[in-house]
């Protein structure tokens, strides 16, 4: 749509929103009055957005608005741009504020216009900047580490070893008190789904720290190995979090696993990790709607299961003979309610996690995070989200991926409360949550804000105290992160964009430095990017360029081995180097703009994501290659809208016979969705199904999912290629 300057705006074109014609004159006004006392497009849209937008008014006003305000500036228009004096109120701006000097010496100048310096800084100075970070969060070490990095000379380990030497706790550092942190103060609000008019529910630390002790000393009853796997397959709420942090403090290992995987997901995960106990709820209620969960444990033959009522204080159905209800696994602690459990201490480089990611082979990748990935995780968020004590954290997501275990360790460590909606967030009960907790920073995926967006379910709901959002797991779209920044008052987004095999982000935003849309401003701290070009090796520093993105091999947190399989083929086997290092392989394709922004544009191997979860091409070929006689072989592929976005599944067909019709082919899509949902994931779902003759392949005969990705999204999605 072809938008006017704001210059040429008339009161009809207001009015033709839908908007009376005295609030029409009066925008234009204050419109008149912006345009003739500010020149350039960023300053009249810091006054736009400030002085004459609200939530309350049509979206299609503030499109009118940003784009008759950008319509001659050219890529990359900023959404929001920092404010000089509130810079050095947050996080990192107080820190260069006080020692910007130190770390800079001359060439600091002020938090924003340093900000870049500082960022190339934490990468050749790690062993400053982490010190530094890790002071500023209070984190205890039972053993203090000998340095900060060890560089691998062997060539096994690009990465490195961080902190060798050091002994901690992640979860004790999640309990403690810190240098400020009260007892009393309150960790983590939530509520239930269909208790929304009921007040928001809250837990101090002390009473988190209980809780966590006594499910700890209940762990110690059940006579488990040091070290042992112990499985979580809940929705997050608050038990969860108890549990999780109780593994841990306890020694043991996590193993993570998403509420909504099949019965087979689970198994192959349970069996990858060996794990020995698994924590999960009898079911899992979504309005009117029960999901049996502990009966797909028990189908995936899992061991000892603990299981947690979803409501009231007893399961709903009977458990196998060895199975643990929630309250008689409690009552294995005897009297030691209140009792302080010690936390076991153990080397930085101790797993303390079991995640999984997508690989290429159909079994997904199990990925251990040490103790350090939380420290990751709490130091992206305290630099690039800003979250501090005071604030309230909440985030959409589940353990089963690391933004459950980050959000643990992101609002913990810093101080902050987490707020926790235990139901669908989808809706406008969700969106009233927001409100009710007070959330001051809310995490999101594209996918929930398109359906908040469609469905209008956040209308009539106060998000006026959230001070940033976050924004991870797909490629963002520019309108609908516009509409979400109007629903908060025009709070910037931040885009945060990393991996479970990176503890957190690579590449994220800032609060220090102008914010465009569905666009990333900066390498998270600690990072160098490279853009690779057709010839494979890196495109000249801050030069123009899309191609697949690599990283420096020293990333403070990153995974360093994988649990079933060879660590350094996955990330660093042909990879090119850079002034003697070896770069780490990521798989992503993104652009580097003429504006310094950075922009995602998928996978360039054969994993895509699908709703903010990584799924290999094979994994859901395997279960389309099976679906009907009629298919003779499939490829999978993740395809982005012409207008951005996240990716759409596209299943390509190739038929054993060619006479198949659109009818057909829409049974065939109903199969094939029916098939992915109850094989790999209730949240997958086919975008569309083309065919073809053949699938197009290498010499060696393996199959060019990046060529047909090309010519889909060229071809807009037509039903034949």
């Amino acid at each position: 749509m072809a938008y006017k300057s704001l210059d040429s705006i008339t009161s009809s074109d207001i009015k033709s929103l839908g908007i009376s014609e005295d609030v029409s004159y009066k925008l234009l006004r204050d419109l008149k009055d912006i345009t003739r006392n500010h020149g350039s497009a960023t300053e009249r849209w810091i006054q736009i957005s400030r002085r004459i937008l609200h939530p309350t008014l049509p979206f299609s006003f503030h499109q009118m608005m940003y784009y008759g305000c950008y319509k001659d500036f050219g890529s990359d228009p900023p959404a929001w741009l920092p404010d000089p004096t509130v810079a050095s109120l947050t996080n990192v701006g107080g820190l260069l504020e006080r020692r910007g000097r130190e770390f800079l010496g001359d060439n600091y100048k002020n938090p924003i216009s340093s900000f870049s310096k500082f960022q190339e800084f934490s990468v050749s100075n790690p062993e400053v900047y982490w010190r530094t970070v890790l002071d500023e969060l209070n984190i205890i070490f039972s053993v203090p580490p000998k340095c900060v990095l060890e560089k691998d000379t062997s060539g096994d380990n690009p990465g490195g070893n961080w902190f060798p030497g050091a002994y901690l706790n992640p979860a004790r550092n999640c309990l403690s008190n810190g240098s400020k942190r009260r007892s009393e103060e309150i960790v983590i609000r939530w509520r239930n789904e269909g208790c929304d008019d009921l007040p928001v529910k809250t837990m101090t630390l002390l009473e988190l720290r209980s809780h966590v002790w006594l499910t700890a000393h209940a762990l110690g009853a059940l006579d488990l190995e040091e070290g042992s796997s112990i499985a979580i397959d809940m929705p997050m709420n608050v038990e969860s979090v108890i549990i999780y942090l109780a593994i841990v403090l306890a020694g043991h290992v996590v193993v993570s696993i998403a509420d909504s995987f099949s019965p087979r997901e689970i198994s192959t995960r349970l069996k990858i990790s060996k794990a020995k106990a698994i924590f999960t709820q009898d079911e899992i209620i979504r309005g009117d709607k029960s999901i049996p969960l502990y009966r797909r444990v028990v189908d995936a033959e899992a061991p000892l299961a603990i299981v947690i009522p979803a409501r009231g204080s007893s399961v709903s159905m009977k458990l196998r003979e060895n199975d643990l209800s929630w309250n008689d696994f409690l009552g294995k602690a005897g009297n030691m309610r209140g009792v302080e459990y010690i936390a076991v201490e153990k080397p930085a480089g101790a797993c303390t996690n079991i995640l999984f990611s997508s690989g290429t082979t159909g079994e997904p990748k199990a990925i251990p995070w040490t103790n350090i990935s939380p420290l990751k995780s709490a130091a992206d968020a305290w630099c690039h989200l800003d979250v501090h004590q005071g604030d309230v954290v909440a985030w959409p997501t589940n353990l089963g991926w690391m933004m459950g275990p980050w959000l643990v360790y992101a609002s913990l460590i810093n101080g902050a409360c987490m707020a926790l909606y235990n139901g669908s967030p989808l809706g406008p009960a969700f969106a009233k949550f927001v409100q009710d907790a007070e959330v001051t920073m809310l995490g999101v995926i594209p996918s929930i804000v398109r359906t908040w967006q469609n469905s209008n379910s956040t209308s009539g709901y106060d998000w006026s105290r959230i001070r940033c959002f976050g924004s991870t797991g797909e490629a963002s779209n520019v309108d609908e992160y516009l509409w979400l920044m109007s629903r908060a008052h025009y709070k910037p987004v931040i885009e945060y964009c990393g991996g479970t095999e990176i503890g957190g982000s690579f590449i994220t935003g800032s609060l220090l430095q102008p914010q465009s849309l569905a666009a990333f401003s900066t390498a998270a701290m600690g990072c160098k990017l490279f853009i690779l070009g057709e010839d494979g090796n890196p495109l000249p520093p801050d030069a123009e360029g899309v191609g697949e993105l690599a990283l420096c091999p020293h990333i403070f947190g990153a995974s360093s081995t994988l649990l079933n399989g060879n660590h350094y083929k996955v990330y660093f086997k042909g990879m090119p180097t850079f002034q003697g290092q070896t770069l780490r392989r990521h798989g992503d394709l993104f652009e580097r703009t003429s504006k310094g922004y950075y922009r995602a544009h998928g996978r360039a191997d054969d994993t895509m994501n699908l709703g903010g979860i990584k799924v290999g091409s094979i994994e859901i070929e395997r279960v389309c290659n099976s679906v009907d006689d009629c298919v003779l072989e499939t490829a999978a592929i993740g395809v982005p809208p012409p207008s951005g976005g996240p990716e759409q599944l596209v299943i390509a067909v190739v038929l054993k016979s060619p006479e198949i019709t659109n009818h057909d082919l829409n049974l065939l899509k109903k199969s094939f969705n029916s098939e992915i949902q109850k094989k790999l994931n209730p949240l997958f779902k086919v975008s569309s199904v083309v065919t073809l003759p053949s699938l197009p392949r290498t010499a060696t005969n393996k199959v060019m999912r990046r060529v047909l990705r090309q010519r889909l999204t060229q071809t807009g999605l037509s039903s034949k290629l």
